[in-house]
């Protein structure tokens, strides 16, 4: 399979899974679109094989496969793997770090391990692994130094995501909302009370401050880079601004944005 090839297939991936994503990245030169897209594929593969139906130890053998595939053939032995073949191209012209690629990996096999978080700062730390390193692993590609943000606004977008997904996750045996902060709102159960959406207000506080503080990176980006940015973590929040609107009812029908209303996100980061 042909580097151009590969890179196709990942830029496929990433518009079927990735929605924000790719109206982010949209916005970025040829080469840097792939290669974000690239960064994607590669850690859509890591959240299905921990989020699927194979037993625990069969998604560890996995995901532990993919882990080696950084440093050599594909998870399934097959060099010509359109995601490896994207991702190794994308690494050596951008110069993108293993760590932060091992490091999705590192929390895939948490997911296995860990269904309840203590407090915020253990939380945080699942986070770093699983969305700030996704910000770790693109800020060379962007052209930019700052890891500090990048990691900071990684883990703003998990933290919507935890917000919106509350219902799924529970589903999947997870619950990511702090041990002591269901404690101190006296949640006891996640359904819909008055105790819930407190908490969830707090929780949604926590996200734009981390969010407010993670744009900050847009300071060390070029304009297209800072337009693919600002666009995906404009959409975050819009996400943010409908579950707030709802009284964060989060039990229903997932919160997702009309085409319309992304492409209205998308020209408001256009307009100067």
């Amino acid at each position: 399979m042909s580097v151009q090839e590969a890179y196709a297939e990942v830029g496929r991936i990433t518009r079927r899974e990735a929605k924000n994503f790719a109206y982010g990245i949209m916005v970025l030169p040829r080469a840097k679109r792939q290669a974000i897209a690239a960064i994607y594929a590669f850690a859509r593969r890591v959240d299905d094989v921990a989020d699927g139906e194979l037993p625990p130890e069969e998604k560890r053998v996995r995901l532990e496969e993919l882990r080696a595939a950084l440093d050599g053939d594909s998870a399934d032995g097959d060099p010509a793997d359109p995601v490896f073949v994207a991702l190794r191209d994308a690494r050596e012209r951008f110069g993108i770090p293993r760590e932060p690629l091992a490091a999705l990996v590192d929390g895939g096999l948490q997911d296995l391990a860990q269904s309840t978080y203590a407090d915020f700062a253990e939380l945080r730390g699942y986070c770093e692994k699983v969305a700030g390193a996704v910000g770790l692993a693109c800020v060379p590609v962007y052209g930019s130094g700052d890891t500090a943000h990048a990691m900071t606004l990684g883990i703003a977008l998990q933290l919507i995501n935890i917000i919106r997904d509350v219902a799924e996750d529970e589903q999947l045996g997870r619950v990511y909302l702090p041990q002591d902060e269901l404690a101190a709102f006296g949640v006891e159960d996640l359904a819909p009370s008055p105790e819930f959406r407190e908490l969830m207000v707090f929780q949604a506080a926590r996200a734009r401050a981390h969010l407010a503080e993670g744009l900050r990176l847009l300071d060390s980006l070029d304009r297209r880079s800072a337009l693919c940015v600002g666009t995906f973590a404009g959409l975050y929040r819009e996400t943010l601004d409908r579950i707030e609107a709802s009284g964060f009812d989060v039990f229903g029908e997932k919160t997702r944005l009309s085409t319309s209303r992304k492409l209205a996100v998308v020209a408001k980061e256009l307009l100067p």
